[in-house]
């Protein structure tokens, strides 16, 4: 079966009602989305504990399937109309009939991330089985080592981890480097999200791959400083969060900073240097990743 899918960029204030018509007026499922995903006006809408938070992106992109006998352009019409709101320009594709398990793991091949770093899906044979792989699956949360965000984190801890470090993973997603740590050596590792979906992906992967880390969500976490703190997120929560990742550090411990774009290193690290003796950034496809070495 054939499908259609429309992708329409609305304001922040339509989103969810126009969302809401469009299943109404018959489509199969609708998504709402960043209109800016993946370039420099991405926008992070989840909040930290005690912060402000915003319910969606202010340039959304709603994302409608439908059955391809539907006429779409009479359901878009009709939602805009039922809402109160003018139809916005959107695009409308065919989607081909596919098997869409198939589909999606032909699309997560292995991922060699070092000479003794192997990310793999459960479906593949191990590529180097001496080597420290990874079973982790494309699932609910963030993180399959795809992404230059993690592969520059995942980089750093096996280039820097002597062994028997206790590390926090700071919005952990799907845990992935928080067991990559522990595989590598680390002898704890903690991870914490605001996401209860990731915390339970993040179990699901530590003991997949037989290693015990600790979850939480932010208001559950212990108090304590670790030797190593990651954070791959995205540079507005860093900029935020600068004092509370530096009061998790030990002194004389790493900070390590992902989800940054090249063209915001400086100011990232002019923040991050209150605390930090900051190392040279290490950059790929457009995105950096920070480190230093905590100020005691």
């Amino acid at each position: 079966m054939s499908y259609l899918q429309a992708s329409i960029p609305v304001a922040q204030s339509v989103a969810e009602a126009l969302s809401d018509e469009l299943m109404e007026q018959g489509a199969l499922s609708v998504a709402i989305e960043d209109a800016h995903a993946g370039t420099a006006q991405e926008q992070e809408i989840f909040g930290e504990p005690d912060m402000p938070q915003q319910q969606f992106w202010q340039q959304s992109l709603v994302v409608a399937l439908f059955d391809e006998q539907a006429d779409a352009h009479a359901i878009i019409a009709a939602a805009f109309q039922a809402i109160g709101e003018q139809v916005s320009d959107y695009q409308l594709e065919n989607l081909a009939e596919q098997d869409w398990v198939r589909l999606t793991q032909s699309q997560f091949d292995p991922i060699k991330i070092s000479e003794r770093l192997w990310i793999t899906p459960t479906w593949h044979e191990m590529p180097d089985a001496n080597a420290v792989n990874l079973r982790l699956d494309p699932g609910l949360a963030f993180g399959t080592g795809s992404h230059p965000t993690t592969h520059l984190c995942l980089q750093w801890l096996d280039n820097h981890l002597a062994g028997g470090e206790n590390v926090l993973d700071y919005g952990c997603g799907s845990g992935i480097l928080a067991i990559a740590a522990l595989k590598l050596g680390a002898g704890s590792a903690t991870g914490v999200d605001i996401d209860p979906q990731a915390i339970i992906a993040s179990n699901d992967n530590a003991a997949q791959n037989q290693v015990q880390a600790a979850f939480h969500l932010p208001d559950t976490l212990p108090d304590g400083q670790f030797d190593v703190v990651v954070a791959n997120i995205l540079a507005n929560p860093l900029r935020m969060l600068g004092e509370m990742l530096a009061g998790r550090t030990k002194s004389g411990g790493r900070i390590v900073l992902s989800g940054i774009l090249a063209e915001q290193v400086d100011e990232m690290n002019g923040i991050y240097a209150q605390w930090f003796d900051m190392d040279t950034a290490n950059i790929e496809s457009g995105w950096a990743c920070l480190s230093g070495v905590k100020r005691g």
